[in-house]
């Protein structure tokens, strides 16, 4: 899609004198052509091709997709491939881990920025299909969305969806805490693959979803400059001339079925001003405007400046009259079902008020009421001809309205300084008035004087930069006195009391809307928000008195990134979508809010408090095997279990927001470092082996277990991992104390073939293994020390972002408790053997051979 350029057209109109309102009438020729014909004529071309391969997504994670459809495009295929298949069961799965694709018209979407908008997408899923069953076109505001499915194959034509710029949304994991900072994020990330293909027709010459209607361009030329000179309304430069006529132009072209050209001025309100004319003359071979009975013609009509209204009028139907029937739909192919207006132009014209700037498109049929009701004297002609009319109205020297007295006025973007977020910048007037040093401008000065109303319209136009729709529109009016004014805005066109977007006054808004939202407004001041707000031209028309001169009012409208700044819950961060075309703006909130702005408390303060002594004061439980290691003088595990307790506190101290010694990276390192250390030292403790083998065990561990809390310290196969390792270094401790008391037994090469001696000697050998653990262990302290484990793997098992508070402390309590146990259930400790024990068996070495045979 082309970069807007309407910002530059309003400050060209609002300078000096510029040009009434504009418009392009294309004819397109019949949609009655045979299926076969259309498909071998006019079979659809590849424009564009986007190709995404493994998007991973992990808990809580989203991202964005801009996908550009041209004016030309036909139709647009996208597949999605991913790992799960979710329609079955889920009504069934919490939203933290529903996956779900979401599809918006010209901004991203936000599915969770509201309950109740959530709760209308989650209700659609099933019944719906992928993305609806029908039209999406004119649901700008709401998002289409479908939950995850291992194929997706979605096709839309262009008398379904619009041209232009669309979004596709990937969430895994929705609801408010999709923004909340997560003490723990664990569960598996989801994969999804894309592969999007726009087509269109080959030549200009065809037209439509399927390629399946032609299209002749109308040739215009200027006779007032030169008769012989016909071009193309691709190449036409209107040529303009100053004169004094009314302040409001209208422009009525009318195009006749015999190729009779007529070009008419009108004139109204007698008030003279300057003004700039220009004239187009259009026109089409012999009898194209016949339409057959159950056939529709279509044109197109590009309004590309400000414009009060555009009116279609038909004539000239012959003997017998029939109802021709227009139908009208802006940026779509209309249908009969499907459009925006539609009337009988036989009789009345259909007339647009405040039409967006863009492409509408027009549909004509003819409908005989007579023969419909069974009443025809005279046979009914198969074709019917007929003169088509149209008339666009505009203002000129800046000024719009029904008088065009209504002043409106162009804002240029001035970028700030140093910003947070890319394309952070504010607006102000294009003129001398207002400074580009100063984020606001004084209102009064700017708005409309009007000595026949009392109530008068004064309008602001901005342009949004291409690749700033995940920022918003913020607008405020601060007043000395209590403010009277109203402010109304639209996207693409002129506002008014019965045509807009979104409205706000003093005592009232439109809220309805989830994109919208104004907050702390008083009697003086207003202050509204605009989510995501479109890329191109918006207009923001203040209705006021007309007496304001002993009023102050200062208005400010900026380009930011995050609502209220997260409203201080949080932290504004940005991010481009995958395409790399888009920047977005998001929060991420701190521990105790969530949703889209920060606004929602999901943790209160006293479940603050609660959380913060449960997850600091659970660390205590490292007392008991620190206090064991101590009084069994093993100065290093006590050092290690003491270190692990205090770390742990410190960390989940920073984590829930109460103080941060460290950064919170180191913090969480060193605490889940020393646990996973902890668990570990238990198990070497447990085998009594000699010091240099510990050392070199405890080494071996110290690099195992910090790669492990350096690279996903919070994945929940890390327990597992924990305990094999630990179970791993016990199991090669009690083999190296075996090897050196040689208490094993030494087996023949040969094979023994006689089975009741081999099981004499596995007998002998499991006896003798219980015989040693029973005199190494007490068995109701390893029991305990195993149940407590299983306590603790199943605490950490069952952690998630909303019970992580209970069931960590919990975590604390068992897996300190279960070393404590482990520890206990030893019933000799090498290490602390008395000198008097030492010396006997140094004196039992160094006697001789015989000596000791004797003893």
């Amino acid at each position: 899609m082309r970069a807007p350029m309407a910002a530059a057209r309003w400050r060209r109109a609002a300078a000096a004198a510029a040009a009434a309102a504009a418009a392009v009438l294309v004819l397109v020729m019949g949609a009655g052509l045979p299926a076969g014909c259309a498909a071998q004529e006019g079979e659809e071309v590849v424009v564009a091709s986007y190709g995404q391969g493994r998007l991973w997504l992990k808990p809580y994670d989203w991202t964005y997709l801009r996908v550009e459809l041209p004016p030309s495009f036909s139709s647009v295929t996208m597949d999605f491939e991913t790992d799960m298949d979710i329609r079955e069961h889920m009504k069934g799965i919490p939203r933290s881990e529903l996956a779900i694709i979401c599809l918006m018209n010209s901004n991203p979407p936000i599915p969770d920025i509201s309950e109740s908008y959530l709760d209308s997408l989650l209700s659609n899923f099933l019944p719906s299909g992928p993305f609806g069953n029908g039209n999406i076109i004119n649901q700008s505001n709401l998002a289409q969305c479908l939950p995850f499915q291992k194929n997706i194959t979605v096709v839309r034509t262009n008398d379904q969806i619009s041209p232009g710029v669309w979004y596709i949304g990937y969430f895994h994991g929705i609801g408010p805490a999709r923004t909340q900072s997560k003490m723990i994020s664990r569960g598996k990330a989801r994969l999804v693959s894309t592969h999007i293909t726009v087509r269109e027709c080959p030549t200009s010459a065809f037209w439509g979803p399927y390629c399946n209607q032609t299209v002749e361009m109308i040739g215009c030329s200027q006779p007032s400059i030169d008769n012989n000179n016909s071009r193309n309304l691709l190449d036409l430069n209107i040529e303009r001339r100053n004169s004094w006529y009314p302040r409001e132009h209208n422009r009525r072209i009318n195009i006749l079925s015999q190729s009779q050209l007529v070009e008419k001025e009108v004139g109204s309100n007698v008030t003279a001003l300057a003004r700039m004319e220009n004239s187009v003359t259009c026109s089409i071979s012999n009898n194209s405007l016949c339409v057959r009975q159950g056939d529709m013609k279509f044109y197109f009509l590009d309004v590309v400046d400000l414009a009060l209204q555009f009116e279609i009028t038909a004539a000239n139907f012959g003997v017998i009259e029939p109802s021709l029937i227009c139908y009208l739909r802006y940026n779509a192919f209309p249908q009969r079902d499907l459009h925006d207006y539609s009337g009988d132009i036989s009789h009345d014209p259909l007339v647009v008020k405040l039409p967006n700037i863009g492409r509408w498109y027009i549909a004509i049929e003819t409908v005989n009421k007579t023969q419909m009701n069974n009443t025809a004297s005279k046979p009914v002609l198969d074709t019917m001809c007929f003169s088509l009319k149209w008339q666009l109205t505009g203002c000129l020297n800046g000024k719009t309205g029904t008088n065009c007295s209504w002043e409106v006025y162009g804002l240029q973007r001035v970028p700030r300084r140093s910003p947070s977020i890319p394309f952070e910048s504010y607006y102000i007037p294009s003129d001398e008035r207002a400074s580009l040093e100063d984020s606001h401008f004084y209102l009064e000065q700017f708005l409309s004087n009007s000595s026949h109303e009392q109530i008068a319209w004064t309008y602001f136009f901005l342009d949004v930069p291409r690749g700033s729709a995940g920022a918003l529109i913020h607008v405020q009016l601060k007043s000395d006195k209590e403010l009277n004014y109203e402010l109304y805005s639209k996207y693409g066109g002129l506002p008014s009391n019965d045509i807009w977007d979104y409205y706000a006054s003093r005592t009232s808004s439109s809220n309805s809307s989830v994109f919208f939202s104004l907050q702390n407004s008083t009697n003086s001041d207003m202050d509204l928000s605009i989510f995501y707000a479109k890329e191109g031209t918006w207009c923001f028309g203040v209705k006021h008195p007309t007496d304001t001169a002993n009023s102050q009012t200062y208005m400010s409208v900026s380009l930011q990134g995050c609502h209220r700044n997260c409203n201080q819950k949080g932290v504004c961060h940005s991010s481009v979508d995958e395409s790399g075309l888009t920047f977005y703006s998001f929060c991420t909130c701190d521990r105790d809010h969530g949703g889209f702005d920060c606004s929602d408390e999901l943790v209160s303060p006293n479940g603050h408090i609660w959380q913060s002594v449960f997850l600091i004061a659970s660390n205590a439980a490292a007392i008991l095997p620190a206090f064991w290691a101590l009084r069994q003088k093993a100065f290093a595990e006590w050092i290690l279990y003491t270190s692990s307790g205090i770390s742990s506190a410190l960390y989940h101290s920073c984590d829930v927001g109460t103080w941060c010694i460290l950064s919170f990276r180191v913090l969480q390192f060193l605490d889940f470092w020393l646990s996973f250390m902890a668990v570990v030292g238990t198990f070497i403790c447990m085998a009594t082996i000699d010091e240099a083998s510990k050392r070199a065990m405890h080494t071996a561990v110290f690099i195992l277990t910090a790669l492990l809390a350096a690279t996903g310290a919070t994945r929940s196969a890390n327990i597992g991992i924990v305990i094999a390792i630990g179970s791993l270094g016990l199991l090669m401790g009690w083999l190296l104390e075996f090897s050196t008391a040689r208490r094993f037994i030494c087996w023949p090469w040969q094979i023994n073939l006689s089975m009741p001696q081999s099981w004499a000697n596995f007998g002998t050998l499991f006896r003798n293994t219980l015989e040693v653990l029973n005199k190494r262990f007490r068995w109701i302290f390893l029991l305990l020390g195993f149940i407590t484990l299983s306590f603790a793997a199943t605490s950490w098992k069952l952690e998630s972002n909303s019970n992580y508070w209970i069931w960590h402390s919990m975590w604390h309590i068992t897996i300190y408790t279960s070393s404590f146990f482990f520890l206990c259930s030893m019933r000799v400790n090498s290490r602390n053997r008395s000198p008097e024990s030492n010396y006997e068996l140094t004196r039992q070495d160094s006697l001789p051979r015989s000596e000791q045979r004797e003893t």
